[in-house]
């Protein structure tokens, strides 16, 4: 039985909607960069998702948190996945197919983060006061501006949870690599550039490490379900395409 070897191609040559995305990427984190040294603006606070009861929530950042990342290492290992499994995609998909499933990815894993904060936010405020909780809203933002946070454990965990900005493309990547999993079970993938493994078990052994991460999480910054999103809605997007596609077959038979 023979395997497909998986090998990207190089860097000169990137399908156009990967391209792109790499250099906005980019350009984001240079301006994130720029601004916060020169004029001490921090664009996450602009641009960076936010849980929808805080008063820095826009509808837009489902979009624009995917474009920003907080270090150099951050950006770096989401744009060497992007080129390493979307060329592929694109190449397989077209631009137009692999763009609406990226941008699917990356809408739907905010989704799920801002889920995930809701449900623990919710529990979170059943052990407080109206009181409490009306303090947290009110006064918890300008309390983390000066690095501190509320005595009692409960309020200062309830202010995080309100507080708690997410960037980053990883949801996406998540996205892409459940994508090149299903599109090409058998390719080897070579896990630390040494170990080779077939995508479909990269895929399940990934994406079980992301959920016990995310139900297990003791502190990490590390938006696990949010990773966990961006895999559930390329599932389902796939799935949907595989069905459209099979009726569009059988109406252009009769």
């Amino acid at each position: 039985m023979s395997y497909e070897r998986y090998s990207p191609s190089g860097f000169g040559f990137l399908p156009p909607v990967v391209k792109n995305l790499i250099i906005i990427n980019g350009l984001f984190y240079l301006a994130t960069l720029v601004l916060g040294n020169s004029i001490h603006i921090d664009l996450s606070d602009y641009l960076g998702l936010h849980y929808f009861a805080a008063h820095r929530f826009q509808p837009y950042q489902f979009i624009t948190y995917m474009f920003m990342h907080g270090s150099f290492s951050h950006i770096f290992f989401n744009m060497f996945a992007l080129w390493m499994f979307g060329s592929v995609l694109e190449q397989a998909w077209g631009p137009k197919k692999f763009l609406i499933y990226y941008m699917v990815t990356g809408i739907g894993a905010g989704l799920i983060q801002v889920l995930v904060i809701y449900i623990q936010v919710h529990y979170a405020e059943l052990s407080l006061t109206a009181d409490q909780i009306a303090q947290v809203r009110e006064t918890g933002f300008q309390i983390l501006e000066n690095n501190q946070n509320f005595g009692d454990p409960l309020m200062g965990k309830l202010n995080i949870l309100y507080n708690m900005t997410t960037i980053g493309a990883s949801g996406a990547v998540f996205g892409l690599l459940l994508a090149f999993g299903m599109l090409f079970p058998n390719s080897l993938i070579y896990l630390y550039f040494f170990i080779p493994i077939k995508a479909k078990w990269f895929v399940i052994i990934y994406g079980a490490i992301e959920l016990f991460s995310g139900v297990y999480n003791t502190g990490s910054n590390i938006a696990h379900f949010a990773h966990l999103g961006g895999m559930i809605f390329g599932f389902f997007l796939i799935v949907y395409w595989k069905k459209n596609s099979g009726r569009n077959r059988n109406h252009y038979i009769q």
